[in-house]
């Protein structure tokens, strides 16, 4: 589809559409990155999805080759926990060497890297889960922000502020071009986001059913059969919420919860990040704690991600073209007192 809509993330990304696919752990590899780019918008390949420094160059390379050159980037996730990050190191040399210079941070605040990306020209986003954390980032000197809200699939921060109000104050916060993430998954909320002063949209779980991403076919059939009543927030007695798909194992840590435990190990059969890659193999959805917002409501079949894009921005074209045809006169000639 031509370009509808020119923005600031639209200009500084160099793509046709607002439409960015977030990093998501194990699932952003070269192909579905570059169907993303390829159609249009913005794909990020998870770096820790690589832990190795050779597989993760040779991922590069072959993004690069699919999308004939054309510019994509790497999600840098920033833990906390202590060594979690040395491997970033390394991987950030290899993705300069490969020449990517747009970068998604997530996490914790990036200055650890701040000074060697911003010296080699790269592009920072940063991703956060309120306006206070996305204002400090952009104190830090980043480039724009991925704002997401409490509807996302993942990590929506402590505070669970929708992201329908998140979108409208950031417009009063922030100098910097922002994306918003958080529920979004139909085009109409695209034409929303950008009335009330976001320059893109983030996605992720609308995205879990594109053919490129490698997952099982089952877990895919169970995302397209999701509404938006199908997650569940746990880990917050943590300080660490988690949106996730309601499943058996989701369901046994909010258990946990609820019984007081509070001894970390006993979690872990259930939320270790390997459990994922697992599920995502073999199709179990029972197992692991998935990552899933309520944008999955809108994943209702799984198709390219070409078509999906297709779809989304016709649908933001039918809404801007509602909006206009409900415009008052005398307010379309601006001449409302």
């Amino acid at each position: 589809m031509a370009q509808l809509f020119k923005t600031r993330i639209t200009d500084l990304f160099g793509i046709e559409h607002p439409l960015i696919c977030g990093g998501l752990m194990w699932l952003s590899d070269a192909n579905y990155v570059a169907a993303s780019v390829n159609a249009g918008g913005m794909g990020f390949m998870t770096a820790k999805t690589f832990p190795d420094p050779e597989a993760f160059r040779a991922e590069l390379q072959k993004c690069r080759e699919l999308t004939g050159g054309k510019r994509f980037g790497v999600n840098l996730y920033l833990s906390m926990q202590p060594g979690s990050n040395d491997m970033l190191h390394t991987h950030v040399d290899i993705m300069l060497d490969e020449g990517v210079d747009i970068v998604e941070t997530a996490g914790m605040p990036p200055q650890e890297f701040l000074g060697d990306l911003k010296s080699a020209g790269v592009i920072i986003n940063h991703k956060v889960a309120s306006i206070k954390h996305a204002a400090k980032a952009e104190s830090l000197g980043v480039d724009a922000v991925t704002i997401v809200g409490a509807e996302c699939g993942g990590h929506p921060g402590l505070d669970l502020v929708g992201t329908m109000v998140q979108t409208a104050a950031a417009a009063q916060s922030l100098t910097i071009p922002y994306i918003v993430g958080g529920g979004i998954g139909h085009g109409s909320q695209v034409a929303a986001a950008l009335a009330m002063g976001a320059d893109a949209v983030v996605m992720g779980s609308r995205m879990t059913v594109s053919e490129e991403i490698w997952a099982h076919r089952a877990y895919k059939d169970k995302v397209v059969e999701a509404s938006e009543r199908d997650t569940r927030l746990i880990m917050s007695s943590f300080r660490n919420t988690y949106r996730a798909y309601d499943n058996e194992d989701a369901r046994s840590v909010s258990k946990l919860e609820s019984e007081g435990v509070t001894d970390y190990e006993e979690y872990k059969p259930f939320v270790a990040g390997i459990h994922q890659k697992e599920a995502y193999t073999s199709g179990d959805w029972n197992k692991g704690v998935l990552s899933l917002g309520q944008s999955a409501v809108f994943a209702t079949e799984v198709k390219p991600v070409a078509d999906i894009f297709a779809d989304i921005l016709e649908e933001a074209r039918l809404a801007a073209e509602r909006l206009d045809n409900m415009r008052f006169p005398a307010a379309a000639a601006g001449q409302v007192a």
